[in-house]
């Protein structure tokens, strides 16, 4: 185990301040149930960074365990898993499942930590076919807050191990994890981006929430938008413009790909088309998140359905006319998505039709101004949402209501009471999350 006093490990969100008292750089399970150990000891709160993509907030004293050092995974190719280690990231997962013709369900960015998105539910890119990815998770090994390591499972300590399954971070250090994969190797998917202005994304928006009343399990999408920077960075097709992309992921053959996408391809001309067969390895194309570090501000509502008129305001909020940089985002969800596993686990909302994302870079930006935004869209769309996502609330750790259901929410606190007594992870759900 490494620790310092100073030198906190740079992440992926570099939006709020992060300043413990302690780092410890854990090498594996028992440096992190040293940590644990020697946090309560000293009365110190405890936080956790895999690779820094979802913090809630900024870290002030405490012990900060960084994992990131844990990156360990095998593939059993006969049983179709993973185990995997605490800072392993998707990327990581992906590359050593592929060679035996399996993949995790992993999100859209590959270098988001593959146990912290799964702790917050893990909405994957083929989630629609497969559910979410906590609902394949087989047994995990965690420090609780009373510095003990169990092995929790199916049979060891069950009401434990369905509360890590959706739950987040807020019952212990998670050092690592069993979980099942699929047989994918290759998929149809990419985007079609369009020119947003002149009244085309409320069109494409429109047809868009026709379309996936159409579409089978198989295939998870979504829609998103935002007023690209006029900056080199940036495609030059895309600079200053405000685009509207749909991203699609499908298990089925191209031709099976190209007739469902067919209604979208109508719509009219497009910016972009990368909708192609590729090896599932090179999934994240579909999305392209950026992989360098950035400052951010985000939400997710989870909504009951959407209609156009609602998707239509939110649009006319956070498009041209916004005060801020805003990347809208809606995600197409049921199928497998809402199918709780037999045994169940803390996993909420799954009679959510959608989830709406909101993100906003900060930089030149303050954190009220985003707030307010977001407060003004979420006002709007009061009569369809259901909760908010824990993968993606990115800065909000104060804003720790409407995670779970008020039964889902009882039920971990219980869990909190027993493993955590004197409330070392803090707050309601701790302080790290990794999301996309």
């Amino acid at each position: 185990m490494t620790a310092s006093p100073t030198g906190p490990p740079s992440g992926f969100q570099t939006g709020f301040p992060v300043r413990p008292d302690l780092v410890v750089a854990a090498a594996g399970p028992d440096d992190v149930r040293e940590a644990v150990a020697r946090a309560a000891s000293d009365g110190l709160r405890v936080t956790v960074h895999a690779t820094g993509h979802g913090l809630a907030g900024a870290v002030e004293g405490g012990v900060l365990i960084d994992t990131g050092r844990m990156d360990s995974v095998r593939i059993d190719p006969v049983r179709r898993t993973a185990v995997i280690g605490a800072g392993t990231t998707w990327g990581q997962v992906a590359e050593a499942a592929a060679p035996h013709g399996l993949a995790p369900l992993n999100g859209s960015a590959p270098g988001v930590g593959a146990v912290s998105y799964t702790l917050g539910g893990g909405l994957g890119i083929l989630g629609r076919e497969f559910g979410y990815a906590a609902d394949h998770v087989r047994s995990l090994d965690v420090v609780t807050g009373d510095g003990v390591a169990r092995h929790v499972g199916p049979q060891d300590e069950p009401e434990l191990f369905w509360g890590l399954r959706g739950g987040g971070h807020r019952l212990g250090v998670v050092t690592g994890l069993e979980t099942g994969l699929v047989p994918v190797d290759r998929l149809y998917g990419g985007s079609l981006a369009f020119d947003g202005d002149g009244g085309t994304a409320a069109q494409v928006v429109r047809r868009y929430l026709e379309w996936v009343r159409t579409v089978p399990d198989a295939l998870t999408s979504s829609v998103a938008a935002l007023v690209y920077p006029d900056i080199p960075q940036v495609p030059e097709a895309m600079r200053g413009r405000y685009v509207v992309s749909v991203r699609v992921a499908c298990s089925g053959t191209p031709a099976e790909g190209e007739r469902l996408v067919a209604p979208l391809r109508a719509i009219g001309p497009v910016l972009a088309d990368s909708l192609r067969e590729m090896p599932y390895t090179d999934s994240p194309a579909i999305h392209n998140d950026p992989p360098f570090p950035h400052a951010y501000y985000g939400d997710g509502l989870m909504l009951s359905g959407l209609d156009p008129e609602h998707a239509v305001r939110v649009l006319e909020l956070t498009g041209r006319g916004a005060p801020m940089m805003t990347v809208v985002q809606l995600n197409h969800l049921g199928g497998a998505l809402a199918t709780a596993p037999s045994a169940g686990n803390a996993v909420p909302f799954r009679e959510a039709g959608f989830l709406l994302r909101l993100l906003s870079p900060l930089d030149g930006t303050d954190v009220a101004s985003v707030r307010a935004l977001y407060e003004e869209v979420a006002r709007g769309l009061a009569p369809l949402a259901v909760g908010r996502s824990l993968n993606f609330s990115f800065g909000g750790g104060d804003r720790t209501e409407g995670f779970h259901d008020a039964r889902t929410r009882e039920r971990l606190a219980g869990l909190v009471s027993r493993y955590d007594p004197a409330s070392l992870f803090g707050g309601a759900y701790g302080v790290s999350r990794d999301g996309r």
